[in-house]
This record gives structure tokens, C-alpha cells and sequence, in this order.
């Protein structure tokens, strides 16, 4: 509503009343219409401005006073209007036209008036008029009608033909076509159009031709559906508006399951000549109207219910189209002068597009008052009488023009054509429209048409192919574009129609084709809209035709586009969350620093910001990426904000409100990686094309197709709706299968710097690693290549050989002094040759000369990374030898240092501390002091002691996270709540067993501690290649355990309160109660049924009693047999249901997770077993309760000596200087060599082979049509050669005989050329 008002006021602003006008005064209204009887307005066609002026500003009062009394929402979701409250506004904006003067018709005797209506179907007012004056004059429905508030609107429901429902609206014929169009975006949500094309011609019963059916149906509609444009039809089921009707019903037959792409038909219909019009009378309004529709498969005036609205005209007369034209060419007018692009608020006006199809002499006049409103129009050739005459017209003269010989080839106007040009047209005319007695009019009318030709294209469909007719429909538009904008910007306004329309081969092949220099400033708008529309194509095609992205995308613009997501996305949604905080933020400042109150200061706030503190910044989108990447990348676009990615997000929220407030220098800056920003942009629309092209175009491959993996993921768990989550969800997992084939390539091609391109830290990506991102982003199927698992498998053996057996590795780990011996076999240490540096800078990526890193970068530990360091640094200085250790020092290091000892380790030592607990528990458990603990107890305390502070260590000692996120990330994983809650358990049992009160309270806890404990050794066994997917499928199966116990509680509540209640009559003892309605039950499942206690017969006669003080004392209450038959029923179905039912629902669940996760076990073994491996990899070498000894000494290198860790970069290494742009050289180059094969692969498959053996077929099916076209042009010459050898030998003849002439030689003979043929 409030649109339609500024749409309103808009209009009145762009003219003003004329002076005469400004002190007048409306009278009051006849008949209900505020224009009847009004002596204020001057009449007459010079004052006809001021008179729709006066309209709008009355209308607009109308719609004041509608809007205040209709508070409700209204929908606008699908395009339908909500309720009648929602619409009944219209009957006071929107008129209908009613005759007032019953003027008679002279063939009717006085029965019928010329308005088409009888005597009977005036009101008493008009029928009173009737007279013989009267009868003389003829009817006009401006002087002989008023209008009055429609009674017919709202939504129309045809019988028969399904659920939809269509809109329509009875409104008068000089209606304000400014109203009915805010009527159409706004309150019955019709999206705006990008094109329209008007159909016009071909009414009433005319026969149309097939080959016109099918270029509606194949072009038009195809047209329609790629520019997202309406159609104007005649809306009724005859001539072509049902052949339109029809296209558009097949185009959405085959296109149900599209939201996006529908076909708009709008229906613009005279209302005299709709057959059951009474059916959509109401004056409230119909939701719907029921519509019956009757000779379906005849040509009649009823409405096609395939088009989404109507707009009955009226002029108050009946069974004539007066007024329809007229309205239409108006609507069409005024919808050319509004804006499209960028969602409507781009910089070229929508086009609109009349195509002519047959018509009668009347369209000649209707083409002539477009043409010179410069509308463009398509004349179907052969469709009929007013489209043949135009053609045949255009063809004609332009051959005459365009002759030499002609006197009037100097100029085209019709003043300089000659008579016989003009006799050519009269005869054209009366060709085909026999019957019009004003010949000498329409020869006018189609010489003003020939004046405008340059707006005309005619299409020859007999001839033409109606595949191209779209193709052809929109290039008649741009060419008409041409002639319309000024020369030095046409090409880019028909640039931006074709984004507009989203055809893209048009632009290839009009704009794109080598003729024109595009500049950066040309494109720049058009690369907007594309972007914001999505519109990945046209993306493309300005990239590789002169647009620059570095010089594009700035952060300003990256800003610009975040502002403009779509409300209905839920990165939106995320945004203006993170917005309200930082506005929240501000409000409260503002109210610490003195405001009066919270609404002015909120208020005051509000309108004293600038424009930039009430936008989105790159602020809130790094806050969005934070929460959806969390901590495995740095903030991003923190450095073009100048923040410290370590600043906390309140003290970051109070810096960016500082510098918002400022210039904001940073948005006029290049975005650093213009491609991975767009990247990110367009994943978090979940725009799957627009993100793949930008994923190919940015450089780290895996890494960007991980993070989108990861985004994209934590996007579809806070998705709502069910569509969207699995294209997310679908989309996640394209991205997770490019980084699998990408990585898979690069492998194939060079392991050493595949290793590098695994472990580097992405200086786009914050600072993280491939293998970081993937484990965040859950990509299983990425650890489960070879690649990945060949890296993870160096790293956990260290230097050792990978085969070494594990009871090597047992019996070493107990006699540390066989490392001396060859019972465990280390592989050969690489030499630190100066020539391996030297290739890191050569520039052959192959993969085969030179290495970014080598391995032993990889799994060096701290000493070694140091010395290596050290080298590097003065290696261009003087090669300095290494240091060499003993080599029994040596060997003690590359064992104890490596993953797989310290697994070893802890696993043997907790076994040990498992036997300690147990052997505590059951033997030495001493009473509380002075008596115990016993020693062994000590022991078991000051063990436990150091696990809990190893899990501190892994818990609040990690490096570059707030305290908050580092507990978090501890509490996520399940393993560590184990750990948690077994230390927990372990320190209340500890604490309660020291007290005689609480003593065996105590034992009780530090019992169940210990099956905590146990319970741990799941997860260290994880690493097992045969065990570990087993306990994957155990952890599934344990969920399944759930869902059965939830309904094994129902049936145990039912079964147990029911057999309680009719066994004993009385039992108040609550212990009881919950043993036999709760224990006693579940132990019938097993067997245990005490039948003694329940059947009748096999009762034991106990001492039991009725007495209730008794059973209150404590006393066993008698069994009741009343209904102990019940009983034994109940126990039947009870164990039914349980033994049968709900055990074999529980085995068939357990079937099918084991089938289901057993065939992709091992990928969830691989990626649990990273996990298992980066865990050993960051503990120390010592396993408890040793490992207090490691912890002394890194708190000693770390916060006394300073030393930073380099045992933590085994995952993470970061590369500097020209090794960076090598290693992405080398990535792109195998990323292009994956895309190449893909798109091989593609164009091998069998889809690819069949659609291009369908082309050739057309194309030979074609060309078959074209020689038989040949075959009849040539029996037509021979059939006429025929006749002039014939006339020849005639006159030949003729001549022998007579004497005039005399031949000086015999007559030539006809050679007989059969033979020649044969040969």
C-alpha cells in the first residue's frame, strides 16, 4: 500500500495543476462517480492534462483514507493476495464504467441501446433519458457513461482446472495506468518485468495457422521464461490469446517443480465480452470466485485460466472491445518509462514489445499511435490480413526507395513518394481489407507505419525457423534500442537489456564479437548487476573482455554487494543480527554518556548515524565468518579495518563505531583477494554456479573448496527449510569432491609438494591449513585418500620404518638399549645439500625438479627444527657443518620423539594405571584416616594427578585463542567429557571417602569412576585399522539403543502401572512400587517372570495381610485374583510386543546402521584416525605419571625461557617469498589440468554424444526441408521453361510459314541430351 502511495505521489510531483485549476473545488458526485456533473474541470481535449491530473489527486485521497482503515499484512509471497481485508481498498480507488443515457439502437426498436445493453439492464436514471433526440445521436462512452466503485475484484477460481487461482479487477477504461501497475508489483506481487511483449491481433474466431502456434509456443514462451518478462494477451479463450494460453500452460506442465522460472501471461480483456461475467460480481470482493467455463475445446469469450491476472476493462458498453486498445497501448507507454537492472533500480527503462499477429484495419491505427511513442514492434509475416499488409508494404516500398531509377530514392517520407507508390499501397489495402469504405485513411496510416520502419521487424515464419524466434524477438528490441539512446552509450544500453534478459549468447554474438572496445567504466555497471542477480555467465564474459576484478572490486564494493542480499536468504538474516549488536553497541554508549531516556536516545541515534553506521560493513562479515569458520582462520578483512585479530569482539565493536564514523578510507582500497571475496560472497547465498566459476577462478584451490565445504555446512544446520538445507548440504559436497580431486591430481603429480600443500598456512585463508579446514568442515571423504593418509602415516612413525612390528616396538619401549642394536630399522636421514634450497626458488613446477619442503620439514622435532633454521638462515653465507649427536642420543631421540612411542606409552601405562585402580578397589581400599589411604592409594592419587594436568594442558595452553573458545573447543569433543567427567567423579570419591559418614559413598563413586575409565580405552583403540571402524559402528549403534529405549519405557510404564494396580489394591511402600512397576517388568524380558506371584493357581500362600495400618507399617499386602485372568492377558501381550516386536525392531535398526556405516567405514576410520594422530603428536614424549616431568620442563622452555614451539608446526608451515607464488602456480596448473579432463569427460558422455547427434538431426532435417524446397522451385521453372519452349517453337513455327522473313540458313535441331544423362 504504502508503494502504491509513492508511486502515486511521484506521479502527481512530475506535473502540477494549471492555474485555472488551482483554486477549484470538486462538486459532489452523481451516481457514485466523482466525475459526473463536476462543473469545476474544464472539458474539451486542451484541458485534457488537467483532467487526469485532477483524477490522480482524488484517486490519491481515495487511497489515503483505504489506507488507513486497512491495517492488516498482506502476503505478497507467491504473488496472491491475501484476504478481502487486503484488497477492499479497491472499490474505493478503482472505477467501473455504467451506462447513464440510454441511447437506442435503430435496428432494435428501441429495445436495445447502442452501449450493447437492453432497456432492462439500465437503472430508471438512464432508462428515463430515452427520446427521439437521443435516438439521433451516437452513443459515446465518455458522454454517456459515469463511473462508479467497481464490484468485481479479487481471485478467481476456475472449475476444473486445479487449485490456482488467478487475480482480477473490473476497473474503468481511462483508468490511471500508473494505478493499475503499482496494482500489479505491489499489491498482487507480480515480480517487475524485465521485458514485455504484447500480443496483439487475432481476435475473435479466426483460424490461426500452425506454424504460428509453434513459434508461440517454442519462442515466445522461451523469450518470456529467460528475460523474465510478461506477456499481454487478450485473455479470453479465442484467436491467438488462447494459442498463448495454451504455450504457457505446456511451458508449465513441464515445469512444476521450477519456482523460478514462470511464464506471466496478463489477461487485458473487455468486460461486454466476457461470458458468465456475473460470476465474478462482488462488491466486497471475491476469494476466490468460482468461474465455470463451458465448451472447453471451442473457441468462446470466456477467460483463459492460464493467465496469473485479468484486467477487465470497461466502458460501460457490452459486446464490443471499446476502450481495450486504448488502455493497453497506455499501460504498455507507461511501463516503457520505468526502471529495471539491479532489482529494479538500474539505469534502463524496462522495453516493451508489441507483436503483431493477423488483426484487422482497426490495428493499423493502433500500430501507427505506438510507433510514435517509438515502441517496437514484430509483424509475423503470412499470419493474416494487417500483419501481410505491413510486410508486403515495407518489402515494396523499400524496393522502390531503394531503386536507382525511382524518383524519390532521395528520402523515404511520404511527401516525396510518388503516385504510384501511393497507388501501390491503395491497392494493397483494398487487397486486403475489401470491405473498409475509408481506403484513403488507412493508406495514411500505413504510410506513417512505413515512416517508422526502423521500429519494425518482420518476422517470415513460413521461411524461418521458429527456434530462433526468441533470438529474433529480442534483437528486433535492441535494434530498436539502437534508434532510441544516444549513439555514444547505445552499446551500452543494449548490454544492459541483454543482462537484464539474461541471454547471454545474444551478447556473445551482437556486443561480444571482436567489433567493439569495451572499457572498464562501460562494464562496471553491467558486472553489478550480474553479480547481484546472479547471472554467472555474464560474469565470465566481462572478465574475459576487458573488466578488470582487481580494479572492481574494492571494499567499498564488496560492502555494496553484502548490502544487497536478498531478505529472504539467511545470510541476511546472520548479517542483521550481527548489525542490531553493533547498533545495540552504540545505543547503550550513547546512553552511559548521558541520554535522556532509551527511546530518544535510540531514536536520536538512529537519525544523527550516518548512512554507514546503518549499512552492513565487512565488519559483520567477518563476524559472520568467525561463527561459521570459528577458530580454525583469523578474523578476515581485519587488516583492512586495522584490527588486531587478538582484539576481543566488544572492544573490536567500539573501534569499527569509531572508524565508521570517520571517512572509512579503507572502502576506496583494492580488496586483496577480489576472488576468494567473491567466492565467499556467493557461497553464503548458496549460489551454486556463481561459486563454482568463482572457485575456478581463485586461487588455492583445495583450501577454497574446503572452506566453502565448511561454510556451507554450518549454514545448513541453522537452515530452517527443508529445500534450501539440501542444496546447501548438496552443494557442500560438490566443493568436498573438488578438493578430493584437486588434492588427488596434485598427489599423482609431485607427493612432495602435495605433503607442502596439505601443511602450508593460506595467508587468504587466516592462516590455516588444508588439514585444519577439512577436519573443521568434516570432510571424511577428503582424508580418505591416499595422499592424506601417506602424510598422516610419515608423521606417526616418525623416522622409523613404517613396517616395524609392534612387539619391536613393546619390548624396545621396556629395553631402551636394543635402540643400539638393527631390531628397529630407521629410514635414511636426508642431507642437508645446499642444491635442495637452491631448487625451492627454480621456477619448474612439474613437481619433479626442486621442492617447496621436503619431509624432514615435516616431522622434525624442536631441536632438529632449530639447528635446520639455523642452517638456512647462513646458508648463503658460509656453510656451516651440523651438529652431530651420539648416536645412541640420536636413536633415543628419532624412538621417543616419534607419535606412535608415545601412543605406545600411554596405552601400556594406562593399562597399568587401570591394574592399579582395580587392585586399589578390590584389595587395598584401606577405611578413611588415620587408617588409610594405603601407599599404593597414594600412588593412584598422584597418577591421576598428572592426567589432570595434561587435560589442562590441552585444554587452556593452546596458542592464539581466548580463554571462552579454548574451553569450548576442549568441551566439544565427546572423549574429553569422558575424561571431564571421570576426574570429576574420581575427586568426589577421593573427597567423600576421607569421611566415616560418606565413606562408602565414596567407594561407590570411585567404583563407577573406574568404569569411566575403562570405558576410555574405546577411543585409544581407535587407531586399530580393524577395530577402529568397529567402534565407529558401535558409537552409531548406541543411538539406535536410544530410540528402542524410548519405546521399551512406554511399554514398561503401561504393562507395569497396570499389572501393579490389579495385583495389589493397596502398597503405599514407594520402594515397592518402583520394583514392580519399573524392575520387575524389565526383567520379564529375560524370562524371570515369577509366576508364583501372579497366576492364581501357583500361588504361595505367604504371611501377607489386608489390614492397610499393617500394609503401612511395612507389611506384605495380599495379591488381589479378582481379575488375575487380566493379568496373565496382559503379561501375554507384554512380552509379545518386547520379545518380538520392539527386539527385532532393535536388530533391524542395528542391521541397517551396520550396512550403512560398514560401507563407509573406513572413511570415518581415516578421519578419526587423524584425529588420534594430531592428538600424540602434540603430547609429550612421557606417558603419565611420568609425563610431570615433560610438563616441568615446557614450562620451563615456555614462560621462563621464552622458547616458542616448534613441535606444534609439524602441521602448520608457513612459506614466505617466491615459494608461495610457486607452490600456487603449481596448484592452478594441476586444478586446470582436473577441469580439463572433467569437461573431456563431459563432452564424452553419453548425454553430450546424444545431444549433439539431436543437433545434427535438426540440422539434416533442415536442410531435407530446404531441398525440398529447392525440388518445388525447380518444377516450377521447369514447368515454365516448358511453357517458353513451347511458345517459342510456336512462333518459330509460325514464322517458317509466312514470307516476312527469309532465313539464311536451316532452323537449329534440339540435340538429344539423354545420353549425356546416362553417362
Amino acid at each position: 500500500m504504502d508503494s502504491v502511495l509513492v508511486d502515486l505521489q511521484s506521479n502527481m510531483q512530475e506535473c502540477s495543476l494549471p492555474p485555472a485549476l488551482s483554486g477549484t473545488r470538486p462538486c459532489t458526485p452523481q451516481n457514485g462517480s466523482p466525475w459526473v456533473g463536476r462543473k469545476d474541470v474544464p472539458c474539451g481535449s486542451a484541458h485534457a492534462t488537467a483532467t487526469l491530473e485532477y483524477r490522480l489527486e482524488v484517486l490519491r485521497t481515495h487511497l489515503e483514507s483505504a489506507m488507513k482503515e486497512s491495517d492488516r499484512d498482506r502476503e505478497g509471497v507467491d504473488g496472491r493476495a491475501g484476504s478481502a481485508g487486503d484488497q477492499s481498498w479497491i472499490s474505493k480507488v478503482i472505477k467501473k464504467r455504467v451506462c447513464t443515457t440510454f441511447i437506442a439502437d435503430a435496428s432494435s426498436n428501441g429495445r436495445v441501446c447502442q452501449c450493447g445493453s437492453t432497456l432492462e439492464g439500465h437503472d430508471p436514471v438512464a432508462a428515463a433519458n430515452v427520446s427521439g433526440a437521443a435516438a439521433a445521436l451516437q452513443w459515446d462512452s465518455l458522454q454517456h457513461s459515469s463511473e462508479q466503485p467497481t464490484d468485481a475484484f479479487g481471485e478467481v477460481e476456475f472449475a476444473g482446472a486445479g487449485c490456482r487461482h488467478s487475480l482480477f479487477l473490473r476497473l474503468s477504461c481511462d483508468t490511471a495506468a500508473q494505478i493499475v501497475y503499482a496494482l500489479l508489483t505491489n499489491h498482487w506481487g507480480l515480480p517487475a518485468p524485465n521485458l514485455v511483449v504484447s500480443v496483439v491481433g487475432g481476435e475473435g474466431h479466426q483460424t490461426i495457422k500452425p506454424w504460428v502456434r509453434d513459434i508461440l509456443r517454442n519462442g515466445l514462451v522461451k523469450a518470456a521464461v529467460t528475460t523474465g518478462s510478461w506477456i499481454l494477451t487478450g485473455g479470453l479463450r479465442e484467436g491467438v490469446s488462447r494459442c498463448v494460453g495454451e504455450a504457457v500452460r505446456d511451458f508449465g506442465a513441464g515445469a512444476l517443480n521450477s519456482s523460478k522460472n514462470k511464464v506471466i501471461a496478463v489477461g487485458v480483456a473487455p468486460w461486454g465480452m466476457v461470458n458468465n461475467r456475473q460470476q465474478l460480481v462482488n462488491p466486497k470482493g471475491s476469494f476466490p470466485a468460482r468461474y465455470y467455463v463451458q465448451h472447453k475445446s471451442l473457441d468462446s469469450n470466456y477467460l483463459d485460466n492460464n493467465c496469473k491476472a485479468f484486467l477487465l476493462v470497461d466502458d460501460g458498453s457490452v459486446g464490443r472491445r471499446g476502450g481495450v486498445e486504448a488502455f493497453r497501448a497506455d499501460l504498455e507507454d507507461y511501463i516503457s518509462h520505468q526502471r529495471t537492472g539491479i532489482w529494479g533500480s538500474g539505469g534502463i527503462e524496462i522495453p516493451v514489445l508489441c507483436m503483431l499477429i493477423a488483426g484487422d484495419a482497426c490495428m493499423l491505427q493502433r500500430v501507427k499511435n505506438s510507433l510514435e511513442k517509438s515502441t517496437p514492434w514484430l509483424v509475423l509475416a503470412g499470419s493474416g490480413s494487417a500483419a501481410d499488409l505491413i510486410s508486403e508494404v515495407l518489402s515494396s516500398l523499400s524496393d522502390i526507395i531503394h531503386d536507382p531509377t525511382s524518383p524519390s530514392s532521395e528520402g523515404p517520407t511520404p511527401e516525396v513518394l510518388s503516385d504510384d507508390s501511393r497507388q501501390m499501397v491503395r491497392q494493397k489495402v483494398r487487397k486486403y481489407f475489401p470491405a473498409e469504405t475509408e481506403v484513403e485513411k488507412l493508406v495514411e496510416h500505413v504510410l506513417s507505419i512505413y515512416q517508422k520502419r526502423d521500429f519494425i521487424t518482420v518476422f517470415r515464419g513460413e521461411s524461418e525457423d521458429s527456434d530462433d524466434f526468441d533470438t529474433v524477438l529480442l534483437r528486433s528490441i535492441l535494434g530498436a534500442s539502437k534508434r532510441v539512446c544516444n549513439k555514444a552509450i547505445e552499446w551500452v544500453e543494449e548490454l544492459k537489456l541483454a543482462v537484464a534478459w539474461n541471454r547471454v549468447d545474444i551478447a556473445k554474438a551482437e556486443l561480444f564479437n571482436g567489433a567493439i572496445a569495451w572499457s572498464y567504466h562501460e562494464l562496471e555497471e553491467s558486472m553489478t548487476d550480474a553479480l547481484v542477480n546472479d547471472k554467472p555467465h555474464f560474469v565470465r564474459l566481462f572478465c574475459e573482455n576487458g573488466l578488470n576484478i582487481l580494479d572492481y572490486l574494492t571494499y567499498g564494493r564488496l560492502e555494496k554487494l553484502y548490502n544487497k542480499l536478498s531478505d529472504t536468504t539467511l545470510a541476511y538474516s546472520l548479517l542483521q543480527k550481527r548489525l542490531n549488536e553493533r547498533q545495540d553497541l552504540n545505543r547503550s554508549e550513547s546512553l552511559v554518556n548521558g541520554a535522556a531516556s532509551a527511546s530518544k536516545a535510540s531514536s536520536e541515534c538512529l537519525m544523527m548515524s550516518p548512512a554507514s553506521e546503518l549499512q552492513l560493513s565487512l565488519f559483520e562479515v567477518s563476524r559472520l565468518l568467525w561463527d561459521l569458520l570459528g577458530d580454525v582462520c583469523q578474523p578476515f578483512y581485519y587488516g583492512a579495518l586495522d584490527l588486531d585479530p587478538k582484539t576481543s569482539p566488544r572492544v573490536a565493536l567500539k573501534q569499527v563505531h569509531k572508524l565508521l564514523l570517520r571517512d572509512c578510507e579503507y572502502r576506496r582500497q583494492r580488496c586483496r583477494s577480489p576472488w576468494t571475496a567473491l567466492f565467499i560472497w556467493a557461497v553464503l547465498q548458496n549460489r551454486p554456479k556463481m561459486a563454482v566459476f568463482f572457485w575456478e577462478m581463485a586461487g588455492e584451490s583445495v583450501m577454497s573448496a574446503l572452506a566453502g565445504c565448511k561454510i556451507l555446512r554450518e549454514l545448513s544446520k541453522l537452515e530452517d527449510e527443508t529445500e534450501s538445507k539440501l542444496e546447501m548440504k548438496k552443494l557442500a559436497q560438490k566443493f568436498e569432491d573438488l578438493a578430493h580431486d584437486v588434492f588427488g591430481n596434485c598427489y599423482q603429480n609431485s607427493e612432495t609438494l602435495a605433503f607442502t600443500l596439505l601443511i602450508r598456512k593460506s595467508p587468504v585463508w587466516g592462516k590455516a591449513t588444508c588439514l585444519q579446514m577439512a577436519t573443521a568442515a568434516d570432510a571424511r571423504l577428503f582424508f580418505s585418500q591416499d595422499g592424506v593418509q601417506f602424510l598422516l602415516s610419515q608423521i606417526w612413525w616418525g623416522d622409523m620404518e613404517r613396517n616395524t612390528e609392534v612387539w619391536k616396538l613393546i619390548l624396545t619401549f621396556f629395553f631402551p638399549p636394543l635402540l643400539c642394536t638393527r631390531l628397529i630399522q630407521f629410514r635414511e636421514e636426508e642431507e642437508l645439500n645446499p642444491e635442495v634450497f637452491q631448487g625451492m626458488d627454480t621456477d619448474g613446477m612439474d613437481g619433479n625438479e626442486g621442492s617447496v619442503l621436503s619431509l624432514v620439514d615435516v616431522v622434525q622435532n624442536k631441536e632438529d627444527a632449530e639447528e635446520l633454521r639455523a642452517l638456512k638462515e647462513n646458508l648463503s653465507d658460509a656453510p656451516k657443518p651440523r651438529v652431530n649427536r651420539p648416536f645412541a642420543v640420536l636413536r633415543c631421540r628419532q624412538f621417543w620423539f616419534a607419535p606412535v612411542t608415545s601412543f605406545l606409552g600411554n596405552v601400556l601405562m594406562y593399562f597399568l594405571f587401570l591394574g592399579l585402580f582395580a587392585y586399589v578397589l578390590l584389595v587395598d581400599f584401606k577405611p578413611p584416616p588415620p587408617d588409610g589411604p594405603s601407599p599404593l592409594e597414594i600412588v593412584l592419587y598422584f597418577w591421576v594427578f598428572t592426567l589432570v594436568c595434561e587435560e589442562i594442558r590441552q585444554s587452556f595452553f593452546v596458542d592464539g585463542l581466548f580463554l571462552l573458545q579454548k574451553m569450548k573447543n576442549y568441551i566439544q569433543d565427546v572423549w574429553n567429557k569422558c575424561d571431564l567427567t571421570a576426574i570429576i567423579l574420581f575427586i568426589l570419591g577421593v573427597c567423600c571417602r576421607m569421611f566415616p559418614a560418606s565413606y562408602y559413598f565414596g567407594r561407590g563413586v570411585m567404583a563407577v569412576d573406574f568404569l569411566v575409565f575403562t570405558l576410555r580405552l574405546i577411543h585409544i583403540f581407535a587407531v586399530h585399522k580393524q577395530l577402529g571402524p568397529k567402534i565407529i559402528i558401535v558409537g552409531k549403534m548406541v543411538k539406535d539403543v536410544f530410540f528402542f529405549m524410548f519405546f521399551l519405557a512406554v511399554w514398561l510404564l503401561a504393562y507395569g502401572v497396570a499389572n501393579q494396580a490389579l495385583l495389589y489394591s493397596y502398597d503405599p511402600r514407594s520402594t515397592w512400587i518402583f520394583r514392580r512397576v519399573f524392575y520387575r517388568p524389565y526383567m520379564h524380558i529375560f524370562g524371570q517372570i515369577p509366576i508364583n506371584e501372579m497366576d492364581a493357581d501357583k500361588l504361595d500362600f505367604l504371611s501377607c495381610t489386608n489390614d492397610t495400618a499393617a500394609i503401612e507399617a511395612g507389611a506384605e499386602p495380599c495379591i488381589d485374583t479378582y481379575a488375575n485372568w487380566l493379568v496373565v492377558l496382559l503379561l501375554v501381550v507384554y512380552l509379545l510386543f518386547t520379545n518380538i516386536v520392539l527386539v527385532n525392531m532393535l536388530i533391524a535398526m542395528f542391521s541397517h546402521t551396520f550396512s550403512k556405516v560398514q560401507e563407509h567405514s573406513d572413511t570415518y576410520w581415516k578421519f578419526q584416525r587423524f584425529n588420534l594422530i594430531v592428538e600424540y603428536q602434540s603430547r609429550p614424549s612421557l606417558p603419565p605419571p611420568f609425563i610431570i616431568i615433560s610438563h616441568i620442563n615446557l614450562f620451563i622452555k615456555r614462560y621462563i625461557r621464552r622458547i616458542p614451539s616448534v613441535k606444534s608446526q609439524d602441521f602448520a608451515v608457513e612459506l614466505r617469498g617466491k615459494k608461495v607464488g610457486q607452490l600456487n602456480v603449481w596448484e592452478a596448473a594441476q586444478k586446470e589440468t582436473l577441469l580439463t579432463a572433467q569437461s573431456k569427460s563431459e563432452r564424452e558422455s553419453d548425454s553430450a554424444r546424444l545431444k549433439r547427434t539431436s543437433t545434427k538431426v535438426d540440422s539434416v532435417l533442415k536442410q531435407i526441408a530446404e531441398m525440398r524446397g529447392h525440388d518445388r522451385r525447380l518444377q516450377l521453372l521447369e514447368t515454365q521453361l516448358e511453357y517458353c519452349c513451347s511458345s517459342l517453337s510456336w512462333m518459330m513455327e509460325a514464322l517458317s510459314q509466312s514470307n516476312m522473313i527469309s532465313a539464311g540458313r536451316p532452323a537449329p535441331l534440339l540435340k538429344d541430351h539423354t545420353l549425356l544423362s546416362k553417362r
